[in-house]
């Protein structure tokens, strides 16, 4: 059984959908989500069963002490169905630390387990970061999708392994522009969200036309429900100059085709899969140094890195591959092939279904300490 908190579709959807076809080949595959939305009828294609089960999801208002209170009581009243969806599971793979209740369900069913961490929550400290991560103990097995995502974890996450994703290239992708005619076209693919930097992506985008760059910005995502007011923010700081509010959409290389470069100015990202996703369709990406991206893009050799949280430093990122565009299509060349071999499929699929069968069949115990142990015992 596989558990997902979203029935969207963005990046870790998306990256969620491989990790279905990777274990679907083995074994049969029954999904559980909290609510039904346009990642159902993909899983179904691909052959997941999908079970809609209500279950708290671990969102910004949980992240206090009273919050994670609130959490653990609707974890509670989930639990029956729960543990009535577990039966006859042989293993449960848990995707993301967001939906704790399924690692204590496994538990009390005994079920082996696996959480696969997508997050990297290290500016969460204290109670807060204690009750986030002790979940993760119920897990037989810990997966980390980068070395920042395990670092975040603290020492829990010591015991994880290392998966990096593997990134499908974007479907009917165009070769970018030879000739950079104005104006330059930005995109930023992600959830509207103080974490995803759109307000970043806007401010640059004002400071790159004071600067005299003819260019626009279209951010190709929506907000979460009850976020709304931060998306009235964009609109004020766009001010209706150049900056298209496109919502929602499915197809990520319609998007990165109709751009000329991608930006990722996330102030959190635990990989970054867009970063990713804008290299294979040959684009060049400029992103923020952070955390996973500092994992993904190598600057000047298959990226630009800028600071974090720096409107400034963003424009002055885009600004270097737009003065030298020549070398800018040459770096995205580079990231391409790069990208192909650090994340694709193929392996990650290999290293998922590898992850999962160590889970079902754990390895026998070392048979040079078989004896020691006899020993000891009998003594």
């Amino acid at each position: 059984m596989l558990a997902h908190p979203s029935p969207d579709l963005y990046g870790s959807d998306r990256m969620f959908i491989e990790s279905v076809r990777a274990l679907s080949l083995d074994h049969r595959v029954v999904v559980t989500l909290p609510a039904d939305g346009p990642l159902v009828p993909v899983l179904r294609e691909i052959g997941a069963e999908v079970r809609i089960l209500s279950v708290p999801v671990l969102r910004k208002a949980y992240m206090s002490p009273t919050g994670m209170i609130k959490l653990a009581f609707s974890a509670l009243r989930a639990m029956p169905s729960a543990l009535r969806l577990l039966r006859g599971a042989s293993a449960v793979y848990v995707n993301t630390i967001t939906i704790p209740i399924w690692l204590a369900a496994a538990r009390i069913a005994r079920v082996p387990s696996v959480v696969h961490v997508h997050e990297a929550e290290d500016r969460v400290r204290g109670p807060v970061h204690t009750a986030l991560t002790a979940p993760l103990r119920l897990a037989r097995a810990i997966i980390a999708n980068s070395r920042a995502s395990a670092a975040a974890l603290g020492p829990v996450g010591e015991r994880g392994q290392v998966v990096y994703n593997g990134v499908a290239a974007p479907d009917d992708i165009t070769e970018p522009r030879s000739v950079l005619t104005p104006p330059a076209r930005i995109v930023l693919v992600g959830r509207l969200s103080q974490v995803k930097g759109s307000d970043i992506a806007v401010k640059a985008a004002g400071l790159l036309r004071e600067r005299g760059y003819d260019a626009t910005l279209t951010l190709v995502g929506a907000v979460y429900p009850g976020n709304e007011p931060f998306e009235e923010e964009l609109r004020r700081l766009a001010n209706g100059e150049r900056v298209e509010f496109a919502g929602f959409r499915s197809s990520v290389g319609a998007s990165l085709s109709a751009a000329d470069l991608a930006i990722v100015p996330s102030r959190m990202e635990s990989l970054g899969n867009v970063a990713v996703e804008a290299m294979l369709a040959g684009r060049p990406v400029v992103a923020a140094a952070v955390q996973g991206l500092n994992e993904v893009v190598t600057d000047g050799e298959n990226g630009v890195l800028v600071a974090p949280d720096d409107p400034a430093a963003l424009a002055d990122g885009v600004a270097r591959l737009l003065d030298d565009w020549d070398g800018a299509l040459a770096m995205a060349k580079r990231a391409q092939a790069d990208a192909a071999e650090r994340f694709g499929r193929d392996r990650y699929h290999g290293e998922l279904r590898e992850a999962v069968r160590r889970l079902i069949h754990p390895p026998a115990p070392d048979n040079d300490n078989a004896p020691a142990a006899r020993t000891q015992s009998t003594r």
